[in-house]
Protein backbone atom coordinates (compact mmCIF):
# COMPACT_ATOMS: atom_id res chain seq x y z
CA UNK A 1 0.00 0.00 0.00
CA UNK A 2 1.21 3.25 -1.03
CA UNK A 3 0.03 6.32 1.10
CA UNK A 4 -0.70 9.71 -0.52
CA UNK A 5 2.92 10.67 0.34
CA UNK A 6 4.53 8.27 -2.21
CA UNK A 7 6.15 5.76 1.29
CA UNK A 8 5.53 2.45 0.53
CA UNK A 9 3.52 1.04 4.24
CA UNK A 10 4.37 -2.66 4.58
CA UNK A 11 4.99 -2.94 8.42
CA UNK A 12 2.38 -3.07 11.78
CA UNK A 13 2.53 -2.86 14.93
CA UNK A 14 0.06 -4.19 16.90
CA UNK A 15 -0.06 -3.65 21.11
CA UNK A 16 -1.61 -6.55 22.10
CA UNK A 17 -2.06 -5.04 25.82
CA UNK A 18 -1.80 -2.08 27.73
CA UNK A 19 -0.63 -3.75 31.14
CA UNK A 20 2.52 -4.42 32.02
CA UNK A 21 4.70 -6.37 35.03
CA UNK A 22 7.01 -3.29 35.47
CA UNK A 23 6.60 0.47 36.02
CA UNK A 24 9.18 2.28 33.97
CA UNK A 25 8.74 5.74 34.96
CA UNK A 26 9.16 7.24 31.68
CA UNK A 27 6.21 4.95 30.24
CA UNK A 28 3.84 4.26 32.90
CA UNK A 29 2.28 5.63 36.57
CA UNK A 30 3.81 4.77 39.35
CA UNK A 31 0.73 3.14 40.42
CA UNK A 32 -0.05 1.16 37.10
CA UNK A 33 -3.36 1.92 34.99
CA UNK A 34 -6.50 0.69 35.64
CA UNK A 35 -7.63 -2.84 34.17
CA UNK A 36 -10.07 -2.25 31.01
CA UNK A 37 -13.13 -4.54 30.87
CA UNK A 38 -12.64 -7.26 28.62
CA UNK A 39 -15.18 -5.51 26.37
CA UNK A 40 -12.71 -3.00 25.80
CA UNK A 41 -9.92 -4.32 24.50
CA UNK A 42 -9.58 -6.62 21.45
CA UNK A 43 -10.25 -10.44 22.14
CA UNK A 44 -7.30 -12.28 20.10
CA UNK A 45 -9.43 -13.29 17.08
CA UNK A 46 -9.95 -9.59 16.35
CA UNK A 47 -6.52 -9.16 16.66
CA UNK A 48 -6.07 -11.99 13.80
CA UNK A 49 -8.70 -10.77 11.72
CA UNK A 50 -6.62 -7.10 11.71
CA UNK A 51 -3.18 -9.08 11.28
CA UNK A 52 -4.24 -11.02 8.15
CA UNK A 53 -6.76 -8.25 6.96
CA UNK A 54 -3.47 -6.03 7.04
CA UNK A 55 -1.38 -8.65 5.42
CA UNK A 56 -3.66 -9.14 2.50
CA UNK A 57 -3.22 -5.37 1.65
CA UNK A 58 0.71 -5.39 1.61
CA UNK A 59 2.06 -5.46 5.12
CA UNK A 60 5.13 -8.01 5.53
CA UNK A 61 6.09 -7.63 8.56
CA UNK A 62 4.02 -7.25 11.78
CA UNK A 63 5.88 -6.49 15.43
CA UNK A 64 3.64 -7.56 18.36
CA UNK A 65 4.34 -5.38 21.25
CA UNK A 66 2.39 -4.12 24.81
CA UNK A 67 2.48 -3.23 27.31
CA UNK A 68 4.08 -6.50 28.00
CA UNK A 69 2.87 -8.94 25.23
CA UNK A 70 4.17 -11.76 27.39
CA UNK A 71 1.60 -11.18 30.01
CA UNK A 72 -0.97 -11.86 27.51
CA UNK A 73 -3.22 -14.92 27.43
CA UNK A 74 -2.74 -17.33 24.62
CA UNK A 75 -0.49 -14.83 23.22
CA UNK A 76 1.74 -18.00 21.49
CA UNK A 77 -1.17 -20.09 20.32
CA UNK A 78 -1.87 -16.13 18.09
CA UNK A 79 2.01 -15.70 16.75
CA UNK A 80 1.36 -19.98 15.59
CA UNK A 81 -1.86 -18.60 14.12
CA UNK A 82 -0.52 -15.82 11.65
CA UNK A 83 3.06 -16.64 11.66
CA UNK A 84 2.51 -18.74 8.79
CA UNK A 85 0.63 -16.60 6.45
CA UNK A 86 2.58 -17.01 3.07
CA UNK A 87 3.07 -13.10 2.55
CA UNK A 88 4.86 -12.74 6.13
CA UNK A 89 8.43 -12.05 5.65
CA UNK A 90 8.87 -11.10 9.60
CA UNK A 91 7.28 -11.62 12.74
CA UNK A 92 8.79 -9.84 15.68
CA UNK A 93 8.25 -9.16 19.38
CA UNK A 94 9.16 -6.18 21.63
CA UNK A 95 9.40 -7.15 25.50
CA UNK A 96 10.84 -6.42 28.20
CA UNK A 97 12.56 -9.43 28.44
CA UNK A 98 11.43 -10.63 32.46
CA UNK A 99 9.39 -13.35 31.09
CA UNK A 100 11.17 -14.56 28.38
CA UNK A 101 12.70 -17.21 30.02
CA UNK A 102 9.70 -19.02 30.52
CA UNK A 103 8.61 -18.12 26.66
CA UNK A 104 11.52 -18.33 24.31
CA UNK A 105 11.22 -21.66 23.19
CA UNK A 106 7.41 -21.88 22.60
CA UNK A 107 7.69 -18.11 20.96
CA UNK A 108 10.54 -20.01 18.49
CA UNK A 109 8.50 -22.80 17.90
CA UNK A 110 5.71 -20.93 17.12
CA UNK A 111 7.26 -19.13 14.00
CA UNK A 112 8.35 -16.09 16.05
CA UNK A 113 11.61 -15.01 14.36
CA UNK A 114 13.35 -12.73 17.03
CA UNK A 115 12.93 -10.06 19.76
CA UNK A 116 13.66 -6.75 20.80
CA UNK A 117 14.01 -6.62 24.18
CA UNK A 118 13.83 -3.44 26.23
CA UNK A 119 16.48 -2.61 28.71
CA UNK A 120 17.60 1.21 29.77
CA UNK A 121 20.57 0.12 31.91
CA UNK A 122 22.83 -2.48 32.79
CA UNK A 123 23.09 -1.56 36.72
CA UNK A 124 20.96 -3.64 38.72
CA UNK A 125 19.89 -0.78 41.64
CA UNK A 126 19.06 1.74 38.65
CA UNK A 127 17.41 -0.85 36.63
CA UNK A 128 14.89 -1.54 39.84
CA UNK A 129 14.70 2.35 40.35
CA UNK A 130 13.55 3.35 36.36
CA UNK A 131 11.30 0.45 36.53
CA UNK A 132 9.83 0.69 40.11
CA UNK A 133 9.86 -2.99 40.58
CA UNK A 134 12.05 -4.43 38.70
CA UNK A 135 15.21 -7.47 38.83
CA UNK A 136 17.95 -7.17 36.08
CA UNK A 137 18.47 -10.89 36.24
CA UNK A 138 15.60 -11.13 35.03
CA UNK A 139 16.36 -9.62 31.99
CA UNK A 140 19.66 -11.03 31.85
CA UNK A 141 18.27 -14.50 32.08
CA UNK A 142 16.02 -13.72 29.43
CA UNK A 143 18.56 -12.56 26.43
CA UNK A 144 20.47 -15.93 27.52
CA UNK A 145 17.28 -17.58 27.05
CA UNK A 146 16.34 -16.22 23.26
CA UNK A 147 19.88 -16.88 21.95
CA UNK A 148 19.29 -20.14 22.91
CA UNK A 149 16.22 -20.04 21.20
CA UNK A 150 17.64 -18.83 17.95
CA UNK A 151 15.40 -15.55 17.86
CA UNK A 152 18.19 -14.11 16.46
CA UNK A 153 19.21 -11.31 16.10
CA UNK A 154 18.53 -9.86 19.36
CA UNK A 155 17.66 -6.20 19.40
CA UNK A 156 18.44 -4.15 22.93
CA UNK A 157 16.43 -1.02 22.93
CA UNK A 158 18.28 1.50 24.94
CA UNK A 159 16.28 4.74 25.90
CA UNK A 160 18.78 7.56 26.55
CA UNK A 161 17.92 9.48 29.55
CA UNK A 162 20.25 12.72 30.27
CA UNK A 163 21.53 12.06 33.92
CA UNK A 164 20.65 8.44 34.28
CA UNK A 165 22.09 6.06 31.73
CA UNK A 166 24.54 8.03 29.51
CA UNK A 167 27.44 6.84 31.67
CA UNK A 168 26.57 3.72 30.37
CA UNK A 169 26.82 4.57 26.68
CA UNK A 170 30.24 2.85 26.04
CA UNK A 171 29.00 0.04 28.04
CA UNK A 172 26.50 -1.13 25.64
CA UNK A 173 28.01 -0.18 22.80
CA UNK A 174 30.69 -3.01 24.25
CA UNK A 175 27.98 -5.40 24.19
CA UNK A 176 28.06 -5.55 20.49
CA UNK A 177 31.90 -7.01 20.29
CA UNK A 178 31.39 -10.40 20.77
CA UNK A 179 28.01 -11.09 20.23
CA UNK A 180 25.64 -10.46 17.11
CA UNK A 181 24.02 -8.22 19.37
CA UNK A 182 22.62 -4.72 17.82
CA UNK A 183 22.25 -2.32 20.72
CA UNK A 184 19.56 0.42 19.56
CA UNK A 185 19.62 3.83 21.21
CA UNK A 186 16.72 5.59 21.20
CA UNK A 187 15.89 9.71 21.83
CA UNK A 188 13.20 9.99 24.35
CA UNK A 189 10.41 11.28 23.50
CA UNK A 190 8.04 14.02 25.23
CA UNK A 191 5.16 11.66 25.42
CA UNK A 192 3.11 10.52 27.95
CA UNK A 193 4.96 10.15 31.37
CA UNK A 194 7.62 11.56 30.21
CA UNK A 195 6.28 14.91 28.47
CA UNK A 196 6.97 16.69 32.05
CA UNK A 197 10.28 15.67 32.75
CA UNK A 198 12.98 18.54 32.13
CA UNK A 199 14.33 19.12 28.96
CA UNK A 200 17.70 18.29 30.53
CA UNK A 201 16.36 14.50 30.32
CA UNK A 202 16.35 14.89 26.98
CA UNK A 203 20.07 14.08 24.89
CA UNK A 204 20.86 13.75 21.31
CA UNK A 205 21.77 10.63 19.95
CA UNK A 206 25.36 12.91 18.76
CA UNK A 207 26.43 11.89 22.85
CA UNK A 208 26.64 8.39 21.52
CA UNK A 209 28.68 9.39 18.84
CA UNK A 210 31.22 11.63 20.99
CA UNK A 211 31.59 9.17 23.71
CA UNK A 212 32.42 6.07 21.48
CA UNK A 213 34.10 8.32 18.41
CA UNK A 214 35.63 4.65 16.97
CA UNK A 215 31.90 3.98 15.88
CA UNK A 216 31.91 3.61 11.88
CA UNK A 217 28.91 4.17 10.31
CA UNK A 218 27.21 2.01 7.87
CA UNK A 219 25.66 2.13 4.41
CA UNK A 220 22.03 3.38 5.26
CA UNK A 221 19.26 1.27 4.00
CA UNK A 222 16.71 4.09 2.81
CA UNK A 223 13.11 3.32 3.11
CA UNK A 224 11.45 1.97 5.88
CA UNK A 225 15.31 2.47 7.78
CA UNK A 226 14.40 4.36 11.41
CA UNK A 227 18.10 3.68 12.63
CA UNK A 228 21.11 4.75 11.56
CA UNK A 229 23.83 2.06 11.89
CA UNK A 230 27.66 2.22 12.93
CA UNK A 231 29.28 -0.90 14.65
CA UNK A 232 32.78 -0.96 16.24
CA UNK A 233 35.89 -2.18 14.28
CA UNK A 234 36.11 -6.15 14.12
CA UNK A 235 32.81 -6.32 16.31
CA UNK A 236 30.08 -9.02 15.94
CA UNK A 237 27.45 -7.00 16.39
CA UNK A 238 26.05 -3.67 15.48
CA UNK A 239 25.20 -0.28 17.10
CA UNK A 240 21.47 1.86 15.82
CA UNK A 241 20.68 5.25 16.12
CA UNK A 242 17.11 6.39 16.29
CA UNK A 243 16.51 9.70 16.70
CA UNK A 244 12.64 10.87 16.44
CA UNK A 245 13.48 13.95 17.78
CA UNK A 246 16.73 15.25 16.46
CA UNK A 247 15.91 13.94 13.28
CA UNK A 248 13.56 12.27 12.34
CA UNK A 249 13.11 9.86 9.57
CA UNK A 250 9.26 10.26 8.36
CA UNK A 251 10.29 10.71 5.06
CA UNK A 252 10.96 7.12 5.30
CA UNK A 253 8.46 5.74 7.77
CA UNK A 254 6.62 2.35 6.60
CA UNK A 255 4.46 1.37 9.50
CA UNK A 256 1.43 2.12 11.25
CA UNK A 257 0.04 1.14 14.71
CA UNK A 258 -2.88 -0.69 16.24
CA UNK A 259 -3.62 -0.13 20.33
CA UNK A 260 -5.11 -2.40 22.65
CA UNK A 261 -8.18 -1.06 22.35
CA UNK A 262 -8.86 -1.31 18.82
CA UNK A 263 -7.76 2.14 17.47
CA UNK A 264 -5.58 2.60 14.17
CA UNK A 265 -2.80 5.13 14.29
CA UNK A 266 -0.79 5.75 11.42
CA UNK A 267 1.67 7.90 13.27
CA UNK A 268 2.99 7.48 16.55
CA UNK A 269 2.48 11.33 17.87
CA UNK A 270 -0.96 12.16 16.38
CA UNK A 271 -3.78 12.35 17.66
CA UNK A 272 -5.96 11.20 14.56
CA UNK A 273 -7.18 7.55 15.03
CA UNK A 274 -9.32 4.66 13.17
CA UNK A 275 -11.86 2.50 15.62
CA UNK A 276 -11.34 -0.87 14.23
CA UNK A 277 -13.00 -2.79 16.97
CA UNK A 278 -16.21 -4.78 15.98
CA UNK A 279 -15.85 -4.15 12.34
CA UNK A 280 -16.54 -6.33 9.87
CA UNK A 281 -13.96 -8.18 7.61
CA UNK A 282 -14.98 -5.54 4.33
CA UNK A 283 -15.62 -2.01 6.89
CA UNK A 284 -11.37 -3.52 8.25
CA UNK A 285 -10.56 -3.80 4.86
CA UNK A 286 -11.62 -0.09 4.39
CA UNK A 287 -10.44 1.28 7.66
CA UNK A 288 -6.72 -0.47 7.14
CA UNK A 289 -6.79 1.37 3.35
CA UNK A 290 -8.32 4.78 4.88
CA UNK A 291 -5.66 5.22 8.02
CA UNK A 292 -2.42 4.05 5.48
CA UNK A 293 -3.04 6.44 3.19
CA UNK A 294 -3.89 9.21 5.14
CA UNK A 295 -0.98 9.04 7.14
CA UNK A 296 0.66 12.40 7.82
CA UNK A 297 3.36 13.60 6.39
CA UNK A 298 5.30 13.58 9.22
CA UNK A 299 5.21 14.21 13.12
CA UNK A 300 6.17 17.88 14.85
CA UNK A 301 8.10 16.73 17.90
CA UNK A 302 10.89 18.58 16.17
CA UNK A 303 9.70 22.24 16.42
CA UNK A 304 7.45 21.56 19.41
CA UNK A 305 8.99 19.22 21.39
CA UNK A 306 5.73 17.51 22.09
CA UNK A 307 3.55 15.44 20.90
CA UNK A 308 -0.53 15.30 20.01
CA UNK A 309 -1.15 11.65 21.08
CA UNK A 310 -2.77 11.64 24.38
CA UNK A 311 -1.97 8.35 25.56
CA UNK A 312 0.75 6.90 27.16
CA UNK A 313 3.40 4.49 25.61
CA UNK A 314 1.94 1.67 27.42
CA UNK A 315 -0.70 1.93 25.05
CA UNK A 316 0.93 2.19 21.86
CA UNK A 317 4.07 -0.05 22.41
CA UNK A 318 6.64 2.67 20.98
Amino acid sequence: MIDNFGRKINYLRVSVTDLCNLRCSYCMPEKGIEKKEHKDIMNLEEIENIIKTAVKLGINKVRITGGEPLVRKGLVPMINNISSLDEMKELTLTTNGTLLKDYADSLKKAGLNRVNISLDTLDREKYKKITRCGNLDDVLEGIRAAKEAKLLPIKINVVLIGGFNDDEIAEFVNLTVKDEIEVRFIELMPLGEASTWPKESFISNEEVLNKVPRLISMPFKGHGTVARMYKLPDSKGKVGLISPVSSHFCNYCNRIRVTPDGKLKSCLHSSQEIDLKGANPRELERLLIEGMRGKPSRHNMGTMHSTETHRNMNEIGG
